[in-house]
């Protein structure tokens, strides 16, 4: 938590002496009727991040109500998180003068004052993790070593070489993130990286580097979040795929129980491959998800359409699918937190997979579940252990498969 984050949550709990203090004292008339959703906006814009939206709703607070002491107190610790040093004294001197403020919020004053308030200082955090696993099927081999063809219209059965079917092993993982402000009103860069490496089955280690930039917007009461990101992944020492993505996520003004949150995903993903011909794929996705937020753990279950266009000559042609996720997430005993996750998702492709040989329309239905436990060993450091399961489906049995790996991590954490 930031110097700034720190003032305003110390300054909360004095906020209503002040407030009535004022009120006892000049016994000013309830304010507007738009006034307070006008100050729930400028407090939603601080919890996003987005202090300069922030700065400037607080500014039409007081521009409406001159003695809103809240809105006084916010802006000015705003001012000064931003670095305008000079307004934020005179806004903190006005707030002295005005309002004769309590001892608490006196004291928070004076610590922002401490703090200094001469540039905006970005936040940042990363994580590193290192990790061994066992996967069962790390080539993703076919639960089924028969399979039939068609030739010259007579269905012959044929065998699967062994290569081809389920081949398990052991590895190590090495991944990190990285986050960083870009902007003092919410705009967030991040990088992700993924290195595993098979103890055997060379063939199938895999890298992943991603990058992207987040931004947070509100039009009224409606909020927007935006993501761009640009990655690339390797596949047995060779680039095997480039992604390109845009998501856009909306937050629709609706009426909810407390904790619970609507907001609806939009995106499109672009994958080429790099060692495939007629493989590459435009994806787009429409997503609703409810969040619950508790005291002791949070849960959101999402479900989706789905739509891959690829192009002309890929085997199967065009897909459209389905997706569901649910995902339950819980503080435990001794600082502990588990997780457990479930997705289903199912494509249907709109042509023969491969005319002539296979004829099938390709039909698949994936299943995961994935639980995750994790313990704090210091401030900055966790243990995890995870477990996943697999189960894809599909009607050409060549491409039906079964998986089960488990994991355990070290994670150290930024400060």
């Amino acid at each position: 938590m930031t110097g700034q984050a720190v003032h305003i949550m110390r300054a909360i709990a004095a906020l209503a002496m002040l407030a009535a203090a004022c009120r006892a004292q000049d016994g000013a008339a309830a304010p507007p009727a738009q006034l307070d959703e006008l100050y729930r906006a400028a407090m939603q814009s601080i919890a996003e991040g987005r202090k300069g939206d922030a700065s400037e709703a607080l500014m039409r607070v007081v521009d409406i109500e001159p003695k809103h002491a809240g809105a006084w107190l916010d802006l000015a610790l705003i001012q000064c998180g931003l670095g305008h040093s000079d307004e934020a004294e005179r806004l903190f001197a006005a707030i002295e003068t005005r309002f004769n403020p309590p001892s608490g919020i006196l004291e928070v004053i004076a610590e922002a004052r401490d703090s200094g308030c001469s540039r905006w200082n970005p936040t940042s955090s990363s994580s590193l993790t290192l990790g061994r696993g066992y996967d069962r099927n790390v080539n993703q081999g076919a639960s089924n070593p028969n399979f039939v063809v068609n030739s010259d219209g007579i269905p012959i059965e044929r065998q699967l070489l062994a290569e081809f079917l389920p081949q398990a092993d052991r590895y190590s993982v090495l991944s990190g993130e990285y986050m960083r402000d870009a902007t003092a009103n919410g705009t967030v860069g991040f990088a992700q990286m993924q290195f595993r490496h098979n103890d055997h089955l060379s063939r199938y280690n895999s890298g992943a580097l991603f990058a992207g930039v987040e931004t947070p917007w509100r039009f009224g009461r409606w909020t927007l979040r935006t993501t761009a990101l640009l990655g690339a992944v390797s596949l047995g020492g060779q680039f095997y795929q480039r992604h390109a993505q845009a998501q856009a996520r909306f937050g629709p003004p609706l009426s909810l129980p407390a904790g619970m949150q609507l907001t609806v995903l939009a995106g499109i993903n672009h994958t080429e491959y790099l060692t495939l011909t007629n493989f590459d794929a435009n994806t787009v996705e429409l997503r609703p998800q409810l969040t619950w937020r508790g005291a002791a753990g949070t849960l959101s279950a999402s479900a989706g359409y789905l739509r891959d266009m690829g192009q002309p000559a890929r085997p199967g042609g065009d897909r459209r699918g389905l997706m569901a996720n649910v995902v339950g997430r819980r503080s435990l005993a001794y600082g502990m937190t588990g997780e457990l996750a479930l997705t289903r998702q199912q494509w249907i492709g709109s042509s023969a997979y491969l005319p002539g040989l296979i004829e099938q329309t390709r039909q698949q239905d994936t299943s995961i579940v994935r639980a995750n436990l994790s313990y704090p060993i210091s401030k900055r450091q966790l243990l995890q252990l995870e477990v996943r399961a697999v189960r894809n489906r599909e009607n050409i049995s060549i491409f039906q498969y079964n998986n089960r790996q488990v994991q355990l991590s070290w994670q150290l954490q930024s400060p």
